[in-house]
């Protein structure tokens, strides 16, 4: 299973200089996390925190061990950003960083990929900090991932990210001896997806007593969403008489339309009510976009309360939509363009997970025994088990 990528950020808070611990929402990584001396929470920063120490720096690093550590602190202010590595990347290596941050925004690339990518190369280059840039071959990088991706067991996901950030650092830096053309992706874990039954769906709904919750659930089920499109999802993009939401700039900076459930309308009506957001459809404290761990949070939760046993995220929701809607007729092209997918491949993925088709296939032991049955003279009833 891919483990959580953790980052460490060096920022300014409370007038204090803080170590910014970031990861994704992860029960075990919480638990961790809450045996460091002097950690606190931080609703603004949406992160846990420590006083910045060397000691206290040491301490998150033993403490979370057994997890992917981005061991280089990312120092930020209003002026410059910088990355420091703590096996001390030289000054040179780190303006290269820099700049190669920048050519990344340039070419428009989204800022998760930014970060992303910056991360990747730079780990590598402080893998070799003993060496020169521009003499890292490809046998530098064949040797990088057996040494850290092959022993610490890296998701396939993350060395294919690994090569891809690679191909274009070429492009940014061609003195760098690597070839592009040699950087090969391994080839992707085809895993089917979870998909919860309707029934398992409307239940999670049901359960979910605050208003908020369950709006926010409902909707990411009944339009596909992405965890990441609910939370930037504008109220001035809900168009409630032509039962649309216009979905802007989302994954691959592409727009698309969605339909609003006809079923959702009074729960949306109500959560509008009561709520009163002023910009986005969900906001947390003053009035800013909400927190998808909050979203994964009492999502766990009601699942829970609904006594689901599957692991369920918000991305579930959006399987479990899209697989619904092949269910029930829906064709392949339309979900396509409702889930806004780049390529008909990815969508196909849920033609495997789909059983509306499975379950009219006869399996041969089906049929033999029926074959049995109506040839057999004695028209007894036959049956496999023993009793």
């Amino acid at each position: 299973m891919k483990k959580p990528i953790i980052t460490l950020k060096s920022k300014r808070h409370h007038n204090v200089e803080q170590i910014v611990i970031c990861f994704k929402y992860d029960d075990k990584i919480i638990d961790l996390v809450k045996t460091i001396p002097g950690r606190k929470w931080s609703l603004s920063l949406k992160s846990w925190y420590v006083k910045h120490s060397p000691k206290a720096l040491q301490i998150i690093k033993n403490t979370l061990k057994d997890y992917t550590i981005n061991d280089y602190i990312l120092e930020s202010n209003h002026k410059k950003q910088e990355y420091h590595h703590t096996t001390s990347l030289t000054k040179g290596q780190k303006t290269i960083i820099n700049y190669f941050k920048k050519y990344l925004r340039g070419k428009r690339y989204s800022e998760s990929t930014i970060e992303t990518y910056t991360f990747l190369v730079a780990d590598f280059i402080a893998y070799y900090y003993k060496n020169r840039i521009e003499d890292l071959t490809n046998r530098h990088v064949e040797r990088y991932i057996e040494d850290i991706y092959i022993k610490r067991l890296y998701s396939i996901s993350k060395q294919r990210q690994f090569i891809s950030a690679l191909k274009v650092f070429k492009q940014f830096y061609p003195n760098i001896k690597i070839e592009a053309l040699e950087l090969v992706r391994p080839k992707r874990n085809k895993q089917l997806p979870t998909v919860l039954s309707l029934e398992e769906v409307i239940q999670i709904i049901s359960v979910t007593k605050n208003l908020k919750h369950r709006a926010i659930i409902a909707l990411i089920y009944s339009c596909g969403f992405r965890i990441s499109e609910l939370i930037n999802l504008e109220l001035n993009h809900i168009d409630i008489d032509r039962r649309q939401i216009t979905i802007k700039n989302s994954k691959g900076r592409k727009d698309r339309y969605v339909i609003i459930a006809e079923s959702f309308l009074p729960l949306l009506h109500n959560y509008l009510h009561t709520y009163k957001p002023k910009k986005y459809f969900a906001e947390g404290r003053n009035e800013g976009k909400y927190s998808p761990e909050s979203i994964r949070a009492f999502l766990r939760t009601s699942c829970r309360t609904a006594e689901i046993k599957k692991r369920v995220t918000p991305h579930t929701l959006r399987h479990s939509y899209a697989t619904h809607l092949l269910e029930q007729g829906t064709d392949l092209r339309y979900i396509q363009s409702l889930l806004g997918h780049a390529k008909p491949e990815t969508t196909m993925i849920y033609t495997h997970v789909a059983k509306k088709d499975l379950l009219a296939i006869q399996s041969p032991l089906d049929h033999a025994v029926k074959h049995i049955m109506e040839t057999q003279k004695d028209k007894t009833k036959l049956g496999i088990s023993r009793n």
